[in-house]
């Protein structure tokens, strides 16, 4: 009862907005702005009027996500790697610190569409340099904040470490890693977020597949629903990726939450 009564406090304003969204865009009869509903029936004939045994997925729907889902989670997955360890190996050295702290900010700083150009120069235009550009955008959330995560490590529980003599591997898993881990989530969160964003620049390029290439497509059509519906559905992959590695970090970083109840 408690959930249904969150969810509905929750949805009562989308709901509201969706409303006027449909009024206003009637009242004023624009093209270039369908209404809501029009905007469902493009998403349903686009990508959801399948055949059952295929999960109602059109054929167009089957291209459209396995191109980009899976360089989005490619991207991701590798640009996690990447930046958890080395933010571990930054993190758990001063002099590492000192000297690539500089260059990790100045390199984050770039925005990841001005090396498009670079990237399409080097990795011709095609999957790997829409990875390429996914990982590149969305490892500096998960460096930095791997690298923050483990310097901040109570300094009291390494000492009391090194005086029972544990291993340097097991401190690593039993104490850095888990001191760090809400900040490595919260890396791992913000970079999802990017990586979606950066997929969609990424096909918006020379791309033949994928959400980003058929709204660009749609664009050139002048096919204003197909466009609002590619835009709508990016939105709600955004909220479904968000609230599933929501559930996800809350699952597995119970402990966590669990010892500051007790300490507070």
């Amino acid at each position: 009862m408690r959930a249904l009564r969150w969810s509905v406090e929750r949805l009562w304003l989308v709901a509201a907005l969706v409303v006027l969204w449909e009024v206003g865009t009637r009242a004023a009869g624009s093209s270039d702005f369908p209404p809501p509903s029009q905007i469902v029936k493009g998403l349903y004939d686009l990508w959801f009027s399948g055949p059952v045994s295929r999960g109602f997925l059109t054929e167009r729907a089957v291209d459209d996500f396995s191109t980009s889902l899976s360089n989005l989670f490619v991207g991701w997955i590798l640009a996690g790697l990447a930046g958890v360890l080395l933010g571990v190996l930054v993190g758990r050295s001063a002099v590492l610190n000192e000297l690539l702290d500089p260059v990790m900010q100045f390199a984050r700083a770039i925005p990841p569409a001005t090396l498009l150009p670079f990237f399409i120069m080097v990795f011709q235009l095609g999957a790997t340099m829409q990875i390429v550009t996914i990982a590149f955008g969305v490892v500096w959330p998960v460096l930095l904040n791997t690298t923050d995560g483990v310097r901040s490590v109570e300094r009291l529980y390494l000492e009391t470490a090194r005086v029972f003599n544990v291993s340097a591997t097991r401190r690593m898993t039993t104490i850095i890693l888990p001191a760090a881990a809400p900040k490595i989530f919260a890396g791992l969160r913000v970079s999802l977020s990017f990586a979606l964003i950066l997929m969609v620049l990424a096909e918006l390029t020379g791309s033949t597949a994928g959400l980003g290439a058929r709204i660009i497509n749609a664009q050139r059509d002048f096919e204003m629903t197909q466009l609002w519906a590619g835009i709508v559905m990016l939105g709600v992959l955004g909220c479904l990726f968000n609230g599933l590695f929501a559930l996800l970090e809350k699952r597995l970083l119970a402990w966590h939450s669990g010892i500051r109840r007790l300490t507070t």
